[in-house]
């Protein structure tokens, strides 16, 4: 079995190998992890490799497998998880390199519980910039993280690991964490399927308001499986709500004639996208319109700047965080991070609290903006790529370029990505699709049309390229 063969597979066919003895788990693992092995040193996007133990977790689930007793849907699946998915015994390092000496996690993230429960064979961890507040693959911990479509440009973040290993089947899936498009960015950047759920359906720890944990695969029917293990309440984050029973990678199938989708391009402030990225969008919504959906423009739905507010509110969060590291010489934390974040100690509780009702104003007017359509879609950021040694598009406001996804970080609606284009450096440019809240079976069904009905063939860097 080769890495090519392993890939050309979803998970729902890698499922029936397994069921048929015609693969088996320890096979696939083996497959996978020297593929990973090999592919590292170019993109490094994994770090603390446990090969033993993920043997031992394939062998146990070859044994379930040879009973016909699978524990879930991912039972024997080779995978990895963010550096911020808390794992007993594993580092949770937050990409800073101050965290270095930090001793191993004492519990167990609700994700993590959810994949083991499931059978899954967690192998690696995946990288991230520090403090998980940069959209790039930049990190005092890990290093640069470079992506498999062009060594010289940017993964994105901050699932930054992720999303290049994914891409480069150095992993066939992995969970991404998303505070401000930190599932969705890497996932455009690197042309892979991705979720960001509605705020409560996969619960994780910290419990928090606006980050939550999120798929990431190579195709919609994989993130879906994914989701389906994923979901669950768990009352350590008071945010969860329970699982409904939707088995997601069963139920993609849908028509969308007659849906109404609005195509949105422009915020109402901030960066414009490219030309590429517009061209991208509005062809998507070319594709839907030609299976019967309803596609219309969306006006700008905000008149103010939006993205202000949330971006005090995370540089408050990035200087408590900073300023509570392990003592740590100049190198252990990246300056850009540690420039801005510090930057926070000078406001207010007063600001604080306007920065919250105004984050507030700007929720009330994005869902206004939604009534009347079923679902939206928009770009996952406004460039196609940067290099990759770059913090972000801006080193003045290193998250300005997330306005295409913070906003729903904020409103707590499920969105989306699919990759439906490239641009002429054959660089993925990502669709976001978008939904109400608690609609998370349409916004990936509306994804999975989307990676039908595309013109382009995903031919994934299992060599990364220059």
């Amino acid at each position: 079995m080769s890495i090519e063969q392993l890939i050309a597979m979803n998970l729902g066919d890698l499922a029936d190998a397994y069921a048929a003895r015609t693969l088996s788990p320890v096979e696939v693992l083996q497959t996978v992890m020297a593929h990973a092995e090999a592919v590292n040193p170019a993109i490094n996007a994994l770090f603390c490799f446990r090969p033993d133990e993920a043997l031992s977790a394939a062998r146990a689930s070859e044994a379930r497998w040879k009973t016909n007793t699978p524990a879930g849907p991912l039972d024997g699946v080779p995978m990895t998880v963010k550096d911020s998915v808390a794992m007993v015994g594993w580092p949770y390092l937050h990409g800073i390199k101050a965290n270095a000496e930090l001793p191993p996690s004492s519990y167990d993230s609700p994700p993590a519980i959810a994949l083991r429960e499931s059978g899954a064979v967690i192998f690696a961890k995946t990288t991230m910039p520090d403090c998980g507040l940069l959209a790039a693959g930049v990190s005092s911990m890990h290093g640069i993280t470079r992506n498999p479509w062009g060594l010289k440009w940017n993964t994105g973040g901050s699932s930054a690991g992720a999303g290049a290993s994914v891409a480069a089947g150095a992993g066939l899936v992995s969970v991404g964490t998303d505070i401000a498009g930190s599932v969705r960015l890497p996932a455009g950047h690197c042309g892979l399927a991705s979720l960001k759920p509605t705020h409560g359906r996969i619960p994780h720890l910290p419990a928090d308001t606006m980050r939550m944990a999120g798929p990431m695969a190579r195709s919609v029917d994989d993130a879906a499986r994914l989701l389906t293990v994923l979901t669950r309440a768990d009352e350590r984050d008071t945010w969860s709500f329970p699982n409904d029973g939707t088995q997601y990678h069963q139920r993609l199938g849908r028509d969308i004639k007659g849906l109404r989708i609005g195509v949105l391009t422009d915020m109402g402030f901030g960066a414009k996208p490219e030309p590429a990225v517009r061209a991208a969008i509005e062809a998507a919504g070319r594709l839907l319109a030609g299976a019967g959906a309803i596609v219309e423009p969306m006006a700008p739905p905000l008149d103010f700047d939006g993205y202000a507010p949330i971006d005090l509110f995370l540089q408050v969060r990035g200087f408590v965080e900073v300023s509570g590291l392990p003592p740590h010489g100049d190198d252990g934390i990246n300056p850009d991070v540690k420039a801005w974040a510090l930057g926070g100690e000078r406001h207010s509780g007063a600001e604080m609290y306007r920065a919250l009702g105004a984050i507030g104003k700007m929720k009330t007017a994005l869902l206004a903006a939604f009534e009347g359509w079923d679902y939206v879609i928009a770009p996952v950021l406004p460039v196609v790529n940067f290099p990759a040694e770059e913090p972000g598009v801006s080193r003045e406001v290193p998250l300005a370029h997330t306005i295409f996804t913070a906003m729903f970080n904020q409103t707590g609606q499920p969105a989306a990505t699919v990759c439906t284009a490239f641009d002429d450096r054959h660089l993925p440019i990502g669709v976001q699709v978008i939904g109400h809240r608690c609609d998370d079976l349409g916004v990936l069904q509306v994804a999975k049309a989307l990676e039908q009905l595309r013109e382009v063939t995903m031919d994934w860097p299992l060599t990364p390229r220059a």
